[in-house]
């Protein structure tokens, strides 16, 4: 590629070695001099060697050479100083009316929403995705999906248990697609096989991976000397969704709306209703907003030059403070399939990460950045009670304080 559009070309060559290494270098050349910073960088690091199994994994889950290597250019040449995250333009609150508050149950209104929900439902137009990646780190190791969320049912058996509900209800199936990634991907998968149902059958497809770095730069290793990957957020749901074909094969099969909500959320059940409020905004993705309290942290939806969109915490300008809008992102999104099905320029962000006690950067996108490129409906739902659709579980002592909430409010849906 070209640095910058400047430059020599510097293809790649990838060698197998007989003890099965893998080895990537440029292809030096008299030509390389004045190649611009990322041959520069290059010049610098000619090689990385990464031993079989390493190399292994990353060829199965989609390891993205040139974007790890422009981006570690970048920060080998600028630091972490050169990747500003904080967006940049005007940004200012929500305006009156741009939050929808869904109808109260029992109103015409509701039930015109739900009607109209539940004949997407039954004409097969909805999928559910079920976010089920990450690292593996909260629960001791254990993958989050196959822990007990309550008494014998794990997150991924409620998950499931509540998309077989509203199908069976609805005398129709809804298939449930789960991104996993390399950490969560076999048992994912394997409890996945024994959870299938023709109500809600079940298919697996990987987000991507990548590898750490130190912060100027170089190949980020384990206290045993090993490099360090790790899944670079949910960002990757839309690249995965086309990647392995599953996007495809729900359009190609009558599907217009694909729902989307993790593992660890609970409250976030498929509903009649927010497909309905979905389909009847007219807009291309609908993201679920709550009520903020004084310790939440989380993006919120916000006006950027204009435009409504979701920005993550980490993102408003210092001059703003979050705290002024009254609601967050929760990280439950409908999508309209056919708008997501191509290309979108997210941004990778610099992350530092605690690796067994030493920095590590990694690079990461966000799926809620996908409201930048198309127009968003924000719908405030509940975060009480049985219409609670926020009960996010991040580690086990958070599970104790919400495991008699979950427990009721999905014994109220029929869930349990």
């Amino acid at each position: 590629y070209r640095a910058g559009g400047r430059g020599p070309t510097r293809p790649w060559t990838c060698t197998v070695r007989p003890a099965s290494e893998l080895l990537w270098r440029t292809r030096s050349s008299t030509a390389d001099a004045g190649g611009g910073w990322v041959g520069s960088m290059l010049d610098k690091h000619p090689a990385l060697e990464l031993e079989g199994a390493t190399a292994s994994l990353l060829e199965q889950y989609g390891f993205d050479r040139h974007t790890f290597e422009r981006l570690r250019a970048q920060l080998q040449q600028l630091g972490t100083t050169g990747f500003d995250n904080r967006v940049r333009g005007k940004v200012e609150a929500p305006r009156a009316g741009e939050l929808i508050e869904l109808p109260p149950a029992g109103s015409q209104e509701h039930e015109r929403l739900t009607l109209l929900g539940a004949d997407a439902l039954r004409g097969g137009q909805v999928g559910h995705v079920v976010l089920a990646g990450g690292m593996a780190t909260r629960f001791g190791g254990a993958v989050k999906a196959a822990v007990d969320a309550l008494p014998g049912h794990t997150f991924l058996d409620l998950k499931l248990d509540g998309a077989r509900a509203l199908a069976r209800s609805h005398e129709t199936a809804i298939p449930v697609y789960l991104m996993t990634s390399f950490a969560t991907d076999a048992a994912v998968r394997a409890a996945a096989e024994t959870l299938q149902d023709p109500a809600a059958p079940v298919r697996t497809f990987p987000q991507f991976v990548s590898l750490r770095v130190t912060e100027t730069g170089d190949l980020f290793l384990t206290r045993d000397g090993k490099p360090s990957p790790y899944a670079p957020g949910h960002g990757d749901l839309t690249f995965a969704l086309r990647r392995s074909g599953v996007l495809h094969d729900f359009r190609a099969g009558g599907g217009r709306v694909l729902f989307m909500s993790n593992v660890d959320n609970l409250g976030a059940t498929l509903d009649a209703t927010l497909i309905g409020a979905h389909l009847d905004g007219g807009r291309p993705i609908t993201a679920e907003v709550t009520e903020r309290r004084q310790d939440d942290k989380g993006g919120a939806p916000a006006r950027v030059d204009g435009q409504l969109q979701i920005l993550e915490e980490f993102r408003f300008p210092g001059s703003f403070d979050p705290a002024r809008i009254p609601v967050f992102n929760t990280n439950t999104f409908a999508f309209d399939a056919q708008a997501i099905d191509r290309d979108f320029d997210l941004s990778w962000f610099c992350v530092r990460k605690k690796v067994s006690g030493a920095t590590a950067i990694q690079f990461e996108r966000l799926v809620g950045q996908l409201t930048a490129f198309l127009p968003c409906r924000f719908v405030s739902v509940p975060r009480e009670g049985s219409a609670s659709r926020f009960e996010p579980v991040k580690d086990p002592a958070e599970l104790q304080r919400r495991r008699s909430q979950i427990g009721s409010l999905l014994k109220a849906r029929g869930v349990v």
